[in-house]
């Protein structure tokens, strides 16, 4: 099971498509095709992840875990089982039947067996004295009867088995087959119940066929609280690196699938793909991302993701060398700087000549800043053309030159802008050290950063933020940012009030901020015609980089924090806080759901039931953030004002007062919290507590375009930074001519215009010399009044290898059934008439050289040569999980 809270969309789409292939290439048949989502241990619940669903054409979902009070709110009104209305765009094809198991995914009480549980069993012996049959059947039946008064049908699920169960797998069934058989002897003598074994998939449809009406729901599950004092929330943070490192995994697993295509790579040069496909799929497991494991599990999935990316490294380099390399010309190596977070990168530091490329996975042009550590001494960049372009030299952070485990000598980075880099493709830059020194970059005392179309100021007596003006609109936003931390509660665990914070659970001693440093941090001002930034130190653990580039319209934040200390004996929970001066936001905050749909958050309140926060009303109000969170300023003549942080990683944030926004950035802890674990969350690295270090982008802007709403800058900074440009760096020996001479420079994939509210979420090879493709709308339909319009987009034609030589057949979502195969199960809702919850189907007559992608939508194609265009086969056998029961009343 996948998590659900900081985990990305494409990346969930990525692990079911990866997995539904196995199934599909292992059985060859649709009997394996997964209809179900089984979600049982999450903790919370992600509208995006329901629509995922929905889309992959599934019928129903099932999870065991939702707040304590949400629980005994349905219980009571008997919607344990609802419609979940998944997307505000997609309708109702987006609805998705939901079911919260009884209990959790336990079996009933007395009725475990297995070599870790000690219930009695079932003896059926009539000679023996330990005969227990009617006592066993009666407390069973005793069971069903409190169960089913909580649900709407005469069918009742009960899950059979637990964590670590069937490890003695014969022991549970003979005691199920026993409990079967006399309960339904029972019904010779009047019994009500016919038990069997059963499936999620055979109990839906039996629901399903009893034709009832349910309530429905627009929100998602989140927070998860297990009782009034452990709100699930801290996970949302926990192990900033292992997220980062996630982050930056799916950013390259989508270089190597679409350099793959592109350079049309063999086969048999796949399996170094299908490595990084399998560990990036493990990392999106709900103990894996989350940072909810043990301290030597987390390790290992870093292991298992480290070298998958070093073997998915040899996949890029073999297409780059197809895509570049000029007849009669050498190959070269393409290195990847996979510590560039923290300034170091061999090849940089080292060579004296070497080619940086840069491979843009998006579909549209985009531009970037490249930052390298260097030697102290003056280079010269020259682009694809040979011609000279600007450069810069920065010094690096102080802090960051003393991180620990830092492997690099270099004090300065170099750098330069790379423009227009073109969609799906590359262009190259050569650098070239030269021989005079480049001196230290000497800071100024100047408090005010500006391009020519934002200027950042900083407060005299305090050295910290205080507003940004948008020079183009002539507005100026009182704004201040701090770095604060909360008190982590110690506790034992032996009642709910004595719940310590831990990997899982965030809980704040006396919910109460505490400045990092109660004096103004020690400044340095660097300023350049293409970066311009502050360096603020606020204490031994805590430092940042306030920046702007050249042309952009928005701030970077860069903070690094850790070692935290713990000397005093006390965790901490540190946050980034921002603060928009007048702002009036009504207690309404807004983040994204798995990076795609904005849901709007509400501060103290919970739409379906009656939310205490007086318990926990900071760890309570605490949401994940997998992309952004914003707020938006409701007073009069605001002009529909928005400020929204961008985040390079999943984290947790809220809005605990109006007019703020804060960011939990990293954890250390000293006590479990007794909900798995077992140890408390004490990152250690080089023998030191664990440094993270990471970017966020501070954006203000209008709700409505002026010229262009913020809705669609926020989605096209956020694309930029989940799937940023990547970097390789080649030593070489060539002169600037000579490596034009052997070698492209400028590559491009597309062979079509892709339009600007449209991403290529999916290219990659797929069964033979197919291809997989998903072309996907990004704005919602209130994003933008141009773009969240309905858009055409060229499929045919897209890149060479989608021609008319080629089958090309539209999919469900996870590309395991042809769209117009698909056909889901419909669930009436209370007091509203019935609309269609089938998936759009195809138009046979559809152009594909003009497909419409209406807003969020996302379609799937598999391009086959016309040989191979098949599915899985229909499936004539019906294959059982045998785990649950289903009654009959």
């Amino acid at each position: 099971m996948h998590d659900e809270a900081v985990t990305h969309y494409q990346s969930i789409i990525d692990q079911f498509t990866w997995g539904f292939k196995i199934l599909d290439d292992m059985f060859n048949t649709s009997c394996v095709r997964p209809k179900i989502g089984w979600q049982i241990d999450p903790f919370g619940h992600a509208r995006e992840t329901a629509s995922i669903m929905a889309m992959m054409g599934f019928d129903g979902l099932f999870f065991a875990r939702l707040d304590q009070a949400d629980k005994n709110n349905r219980f009571d009104k008997k919607e344990l089982e609802l419609v979940w209305k998944a997307s505000a765009n997609h309708g109702a094809a987006s609805y998705m039947f939901t079911s919260a198991n009884h209990d959790f995914y336990y079996p009933p009480s007395g009725f475990c067996f297995d070599v870790l549980c000690f219930d009695e069993p079932i003896i059926d012996d009539l000679y023996s004295p330990d005969y227990n049959v009617d006592r066993r059947v009666d407390s069973f039946i005793s069971y069903i009867e409190k169960q089913s008064a909580f649900m709407k049908t005469n069918n009742i699920l009960v899950t059979m088995g637990t964590d670590f169960s069937y490890q003695q797998a014969s022991y549970w069934y003979n005691n199920l087959d026993r409990l079967i058989k006399y309960t339904n002897e029972r019904q010779a003598e009047g019994g009500q119940l016919n038990l069997m074994y059963s499936t999620p998939s055979c109990y839906l449809k039996a629901v399903h066929d009893a034709g009832q009406e349910w309530t429905s729901k627009e929100d998602d599950f989140f927070p998860y609280s297990s009782d009034d004092y452990s709100y699930w929330t801290g996970y949302f943070t926990s192990r900033p690196t292992l997220k980062f490192m996630e982050r930056k995994g799916n950013n390259f697993l989508q270089v190597c699938k679409q350099l793959s295509v592109l350079a049309d790579l063999r086969e048999e040069k796949w399996e170094d793909l299908a490595s990084l496909r399998e560990a990036m799929g493990i990392m999106q497991h709900h103990d894996a991302i989350t940072g909810t494991e043990k301290q030597h599990v987390a390790e290992d999935y870093a292991l298992r993701l480290h070298r998958s990316m070093e073997h998915c490294r040899q996949t890029a380099e073999n297409a780059l060398n197809k895509l570049t390399v000029k007849e009669g010309s050498a190959e070269v190596q393409f290195h990847s700087c996979l510590f560039t977070n923290v300034s170091q990168c061999d090849t940089s530091e080292q060579a004296e000549k070497f080619v940086v490329t840069l491979y843009n996975p998006l579909a549209q042009v985009t531009s970037m800043f490249v930052r390298l550590p260097v030697q102290d001494f003056q280079y010269q960049v020259r682009n694809e053309l040979g011609d000279l372009i600007d450069t810069q030299m920065l010094k690096i952070p102080t802090p960051v030159q003393n991180m620990p485990g830092r492997e690099s000598s270099a004090t300065q980075e170099l750098v330069f802008q790379a423009e227009n880099l073109p969609a799906l493709g590359f262009k190259s830059y050569r650098v070239e050290k030269l021989n005079t020194a480049s001196p230290p970059p000497q800071p100024s005392e100047e408090l005010v950063i500006a391009n020519d179309v934002i200027e950042v100021t900083f407060d005299a007596d305090l050295k910290r933020l205080s507003s940004v003006k948008d020079i183009a609109a002539d507005k100026t936003y009182a704004v201040s940012q701090d770095f604060q931390y909360y008190e982590a509660v110690e506790g034992d665990n032996l009642g709910a009030d004595r719940r310590a914070s831990g990997a899982y659970i965030f809980r704040p001693v006396n919910n109460q901020k505490i400045p990092v440093s109660g004096s103004p941090p020690i400044i340095e001002t660097y300023s350049g015609e293409l970066v311009s930034e502050i360096h603020q130190v606020w204490n031994e653990w805590v430092s940042s980089v306030t920046r702007i580039y050249k042309g952009v319209n928005h701030v970077e934040l860069e903070w690094t924090v850790g070692p935290i200390p713990i000397d005093d004996d006390t965790g901490k929970e540190v946050i980034n806080l921002v603060s928009l001066s007048g702002w009036e936001t009504n207690g309404k905050f807004y983040t994204d759901s798995n990076g795609r749909e904005i849901l709007e958050r509400n501060r103290d309140l919970r739409p379906t039931w009656d939310f205490d926060p007086s318990f926990e009303p900071v760890a309570g109000n605490y949401y994940p953030i997998t992309t952004s969170i914003s707020i938006r300023n409701h007073a009069a003549n605001s002009q529909n004002e928005e400020f929204v942080i961008i985040t390079d990683r999943a984290q947790g944030g809220s809005s605990i007062e109006n007019g703020t926004l804060e960011v939990m950035l990293h954890r250390r802890l000293l006590f479990d919290d007794d909900k798995g674990v077992g140890e408390p969350l004490n990152e250690i690295a080089f023998g030191e507590g664990l440094v993270a270090r990471g970017k966020q982008i501070l954006l203000f802007g209008q709700t409505e375009a002026h010229p262009t709403s913020i809705y669609k800058t926020r989605r096209l900074v956020r694309d930029s930074m989940v799937l940023a440009p990547w970097l390789f760096v080649t030593p070489t020996d060539l002169t600037p001519t000579q490596w034009g001479e052997q070698y492209n420079t400028l590559y491009t994939g597309l062979r079509k215009e892709v339009p600007p509210n449209v991403n290529l979420l999916t290219l990659e090879p797929w069964n033979g010399e197919g291809m997989l493709v998903r072309v996907e709308h990004f704005l919602e339909k209130n994003d933008d009044p141009e773009l969240s319009q309905p858009i055409n987009v060229p499929l045919m034609g897209l890149i060479d290898r989608i021609n008319e030589e080629m089958a090309i057949g539209e999919t469900i979502l996870g590309a395991n059934q042809w769209l117009s195969d698909n056909v889901r199960l419909e669930f009436k809702i209370e007091g509203e008439e019935s609309a269609s919850q089938q998936l759009p189907r195809p138009d046979p007559n559809e152009d594909l050289a003009n497909l419409t992608l209406n807003p969020m939508q996302i379609r799937t194609f598999i391009v086959q040569t016309r040989s191979s265009a098949t599915m899985a086969a229909p499936c004539f056998i019906l294959l059982l999980a045998l785990a649950i029961l289903r009654i009959n009343i």
